[in-house]
């Protein structure tokens, strides 16, 4: 059994009254029991803690996410639910909140929605004080992740309020580094999940983050953070573990928390340590020790059995005292109702505009100059220029430099407002990819080759009541439906899974390399990460928080990243 306060495996039964442990006793110290489960040669451990995860971008309702996770051994998730209340208000919030199985919820307050309203009209507003109020509930833990680099008085509140109801604060640090990190944490964020080199995990712990390794379907940065287990010694009391954005084919097929730690323990990480990380870390830092993550007299018995420390998949999980499932299967059925109103999201016009993607030039022929962005690490935007071609006026994307259109289109209000902009990496040579969930605001995105099949593309998501979709040679070749607030599927996650596959099958057919491509394109939009973002009204930099023209007139040495 994993020690509740001290480094070390303990040789002793675990007496459970109810929903709760009521002692850890030498073996046989009873003679009997109502019931017994047997852990002769394994290890008894709390279930996992995600720190931090979008349970939208699972595309998992929160029942369907029980049976996948709870069932690897992560029984415990705190949830950002930004796109919800993008889509629903506080009602979506709630929303993903609750459920009637054994899945443990707890929240971080989404702190912003709309993010700005100066750079995108968004979905659904949240007003300050019902962000305030929801600080104070008994299912809040934190603050969500906000813009890091907002710095205005109305973040600077949030913050305090935070502080004040005895919150923590998660963090988005989003690679900053000296001055502006130091000043992002001296406005009391506390942790961060963008670390991704050992020299951001040092900087951050030094000044007393706790760092959230995360392992999504965008970037998995456990293996670089461990791949140095001397220089990240000083660190290791201050890391714990998330998923952040990790959708259901990846979490069934390489794992919830359980990944992290076989990730963590095959760089030389002791395996006491990986677990401490799992759930004690967490616990504690969080302040739900009281309650969960440890294996102690009167915490909640959310426990499991694990026959291999290096495989960390159990072969029992309890919550609340009660066996929930058994050798990789759930042993519950998902029995959350969808409400009506989670459905029917997708708002466009009956008839798009043919031309909503046409960007014009300055010229009938010949080329343009276009500021452009480059991904890397996952959802960083690398900022360079491009020179593309001019047919008739309008500019075309160029897959022969795999420079292609993005378009970000308001899909919450009916008017279809569209910003445009160009992006490298999806290497697709011939169709379009587009999607429901442009985070935050969960508008459309869509990227192409041509703008008759991005058209196509945001045409099938209209009637299709969101999810994603791919186009080639004027046909739709796959989707995979999302109709619950264009984000979650209303399948089982099994199904949701073979969907998913073979959408990225589609996607490689386009000439996509991108193992995620769907969910990598929720974020080309995202104006809180450098070094570009884009919303349904324009191209914005994103250290200085404006919009930026998308064509270049002249000389651009200054828009250059470095």
């Amino acid at each position: 059994m994993l020690s509740p306060g001290t480094k070390e495996w303990l040789q002793c039964d675990v007496v459970i009254a109810g929903r709760h442990i009521a002692a850890l006793t030498p073996w046989e110290h009873f003679s009997t029991a109502g019931q017994e489960l047997s852990a002769h040669g394994q290890h008894v451990v709390p279930t996992y803690i995600d720190a931090h995860l979008h349970i939208e971008y699972t595309n998992l309702t929160p029942g369907e996410l029980a049976r996948l996770s709870l069932a690897r051994g992560t029984g415990t998730v705190l949830t950002d639910p930004n796109g919800a209340a993008n889509v629903w208000g506080t009602a979506g919030m709630d929303f993903l909140l609750h459920t009637d199985t054994p899945l443990r919820i707890f929240q971080q307050v989404s702190p912003t929605t709309p993010a700005s309203h100066l750079l995108e009209r968004g979905g659904a507003v949240i007003s300050e004080e019902e962000v305030h109020g929801r600080l104070h509930q008994g299912s809040t833990l934190t603050l969500g992740e906000g813009n890091p680099f907002d710095y205005g008085a109305v973040s600077t509140a949030r913050f305090r309020a935070a502080l004040a109801a005895g919150r923590r604060i998660t963090g988005h640090t989003a690679a900053q580094t000296h001055e502006s990190l130091w000043g992002y944490l001296a406005a009391g964020v506390s942790d961060d999940h963008n670390s991704s080199t050992l020299a951001e995990v040092l900087e951050r712990t030094r000044l007393g983050a706790m760092i959230t390794v995360m392992a999504s379907s965008l970037a998995d940065n456990t293996t670089k953070i461990f791949a140095d287990i001397e220089g990240l010694e000083p660190a290791l009391e201050n890391l714990c573990f998330c998923a952040d954005d990790k959708h259901v084919l990846d979490l069934s097929q390489e794992g919830h928390i359980d990944h992290h730690l076989r990730q963590a323990m095959d760089a030389g990480i002791d395996p006491l340590m990986a677990y401490r990380m799992a759930t004690m870390h967490p616990a504690h830092y969080y302040r739900l020790d009281q309650i969960l993550g440890v294996v102690a007299p009167s915490r909640v018995a959310d426990l499991q059995i694990i026959p291999d420390l290096r495989e960390a998949l159990p072969s029992v999980v309890l919550a609340g005292g009660v066996v929930v499932a058994c050798d990789g299967s759930a042993l519950f059925e998902n029995s959350d109702e969808l409400p009506a109103w989670t459905a029917d999201t997708i708002r466009l016009p009956e008839s798009l505009d043919p031309e909503m993607f046409v960007l014009s030039a300055p010229t009938p022929e010949g080329q343009v100059r276009v500021r452009a962005m480059e991904m890397y690490n996952g959802y960083f935007k690398q900022a360079f220029t491009a020179e593309l071609p001019v047919q008739h006026g309008h500019v075309q994307a160029d897959p022969a430099q795999d420079v292609l259109k993005i378009a970000v289109v308001d899909r919450h209000h009916g008017t279809a407002d569209t910003g445009i902009g160009f992006v490298r990496g999806f290497g697709l040579t011939h169709g379009a990819l587009a999607i429901s969930m442009n985070c935050p605001n969960m508008n459309i995105a869509v990227v192409g080759v041509d703008d008759e099949s991005m058209l196509l593309a945001v045409d099938t998501l209209r009637t299709m009541g969101g999810g994603y979709v791919a186009v080639a040679h004027g046909k739709v070749i796959t989707t995979v439906p999302l109709p619950v607030g264009g984000m979650m599927s209303a399948v089982s996650f099994e199904e949701t899974a073979e969907r998913l596959e073979r959408a990225h099958h589609a996607a490689a057919g386009l000439g996509c390399p991108m193992a995620s491509p769907f969910i990598i394109l929720s974020f080309v939009g995202l104006y809180v990460v450098p070094d570009y973002g884009i919303t349904e009204w324009g191209l914005i930099d994103t250290p200085a928080q404006e919009f930026i023209d998308v064509l270049l007139p002249g000389p651009s040495e200054s828009c250059v990243h470095d």
